[in-house]
């Protein structure tokens, strides 16, 4: 057997049939209904001719020989059993940002090469406007959310799809090559599909290999690791999952055999909802998306009390946790671990911080070996200690490229003395004890008179300012420095704070270079709802105009 999800979900399944694999407050699915409705979706998707038509080693890394099924979801069950499903019948699922507009829709849509779509009703409007304008869609399942759009034209209500379908597997043997495409955020350009191996992907961010830890040998290994410890584990993944870090820890928990917990909620972050769900269902581990859901949830701890015995695990990654609110989370859940996480959706999940009560957090992250920092040419690996700032880079289990772009993908992937590497375009130093310090992307840097700052650098100084609740610092035209350091700020409700007290806070860890001359003041910064700042959104509201030095 391969490494895929639809070959891990069957062996699991057959292991620990009656134990819950995803739980939600009016369903709770066993391993064998998962099993069962992933069969019988996969064979509806091969019904409308859904599948593989040309094996990998006939492309090119940055081509795709299967149909792509868009999921198009807010967090539910559906979206999981959408990727299984996908790769039992050897399609590939993609990810869709429910936040996009018509016209970033039909991007993406296209772009992507989607075959079909699996939505929820309430995204049928926009659907009835996007849909003209692209080519005809093999298969639309509508997933009822308690909206009452009706059906769109020539759709099918997923309920009734999977009972008149079989629950017998297809007569399809998956393929470690099959795909699995993640669809960047779009922060900072335009989104990309990154194309993975199944193999590659469950090793680099899947269950495959936990960072520190040795790699799962079998899938019959792994199916007994879930027969004896499974039942134990369960995971609220508050983020969504159209984002690599939420479904990435929710397919973790499901290859140890665990539970996947969802809340009431999941168009908004609720923290009420999330701790209630916590407490009801004896979470184990909770997984966030750094500050920006940190923040609401430890407010909420600081109102109403909970039973949070279960809670072991903090885990955070896709964006910066602040040490503040490490410190505050660990002062309210004091039996709790934090692990702060970091990766990139070209590289898997690379390595992590642990932070414990009591305890001293590390300065930088501590990298799996497969990740190294090159040098500024991309010619050498640094040396611990080397006074150098490199590229954040990774060997082995790394994506073949992205989706019909060939440049991007000779770019992000090169080849050094015969090695191919992943170089998604985070800046980085390697300190003495090996440990890496990471800098940021280089796509939010800002050259500031020849000086290169990174924004979250800036930002992480700023929140040292006990008024300031949220920031994003971004690089704006200067005519004398060519870019001028800009924050854009949203206080804590009830306070109030001059630039000047901002910058002073911030010159406390900070040369005079870094810190911005121009402060705009916002009652709230524009997130992505990964928790991921928006850059774009920040670019154009700090050159609109604010308060300077």
């Amino acid at each position: 057997m391969g490494f895929t999800l639809a070959e891990l979900n069957e062996a699991i399944a057959a292991a620990i049939p009656a134990q819950e694999a995803i739980v939600t407050p009016t369903r709770r699915i066993t391993w064998a209904m998962l099993r069962d409705r992933t069969r019988r979706l996969a064979r509806v998707l091969a019904g409308a001719g859904l599948g593989c038509r040309r094996e990998r080693a006939e492309l090119a890394p940055w081509e795709s020989g299967q149909d792509h099924v868009a999921l198009y979801l807010y967090n539910c069950p559906e979206y999981l059993e959408g990727m299984i499903a996908a790769s039992k019948a050897r399609a590939a699922a993609f990810n869709v940002n429910y936040r996009y507009v018509d016209e970033e829709l039909v991007y993406l849509l296209r772009d992507a090469q989607a075959r079909a779509v699996i939505y929820h009703a309430s995204f049928a409007p926009t659907l009835a406007r996007v849909l003209p304008k692209l080519p005809p869609m093999a298969l639309l399942l509508q997933v009822d959310d308690g909206s009452g759009a009706p059906l769109l034209p020539g759709a099918v209500e997923y309920e009734a799809a999977l009972a008149a379908a079989s629950a017998e597997p297809l007569p399809v043997v998956p393929s470690d090559d099959d795909l699995y495409i993640l669809y960047t955020g779009g922060t900072t350009g335009a989104p990309k599909g990154v194309l993975w191996r199944q193999r590659d992907i469950f090793f680099a961010a899947l269950g495959g290999q936990v960072p520190g830890g040795e790699p799962v040998r079998s899938v019959d290994e792994l199916a007994e690791r879930a027969r004896q410890t499974g039942g134990a584990l369960r995971l609220l993944p508050a983020p969504p999952f159209m984002h690599g870090a939420a479904h990435w820890s929710a397919f973790m928990m499901l290859h140890q055999g665990g539970t996947v917990v969802l809340p009431a909620h999941v168009r908004h972050l609720d923290p009420d909802d999330i701790w209630r769900t916590v407490e009801r269902e004896r979470v184990v581990t909770l997984t966030i998306v750094g500050d920006a859901f940190a923040r609401p949830l430890i407010d909420q701890l600081r109102v109403r009390r909970y039973d949070l015995s279960s809670l072991q695990v903090l885990g955070s990654g896709g964006a910066i946790l602040s040490p503040s609110l490490k410190q505050a989370f660990l002062e309210l859940v004091p039996h709790a671990v934090i692990f702060d996480g970091f990766g990139a959706s070209e590289t898997g999940a690379q390595g992590a911080a642990v932070t414990m009560a009591g305890g001293v957090g590390a300065t930088g992250f501590r990298m799996d070996d497969s990740t190294c920092v090159l040098d500024e040419r991309l010619t050498r690996r640094l040396a611990p200690g080397e006074d150098a700032v490199g590229w954040l880079a990774r060997t082995g289990h790394v994506p073949l490229g992205y989706l019909g772009d060939e440049a991007k993908t000779r770019r992000t992937y090169p080849v050094i003395d015969g090695v191919r590497y992943a170089v998604p375009g985070d800046r980085a130093r390697v300190a003495a004890d090996g440990t890496i310090e990471v800098l940021g992307r280089d796509s939010v840097c800002i050259n500031t008179g020849g000086e290169k700052v990174f924004a979250e650098e800036v930002e992480q100084a700023l929140k040292r300012h006990p008024a300031v609740y949220d920031v994003v610092v971004t690089g704006i035209p200067d005519a004398r420095w060519g870019e001028q350091v800009a924050a854009v700020v949203a206080l804590r409700p009830g306070t109030q704070a001059e630039p000047e007290a901002l910058r002073a806070a911030a010159a406390e860890v900070l040369a005079r270079y870094k810190l911005p001359k121009t402060f705009v003041f916002v009652e709230r910064i524009e997130r992505a709802p990964s928790g991921k700042p928006d850059y774009r959104w920040a670019k154009a509201v700090a050159a609109a105009g604010g308060t300077g030095a």
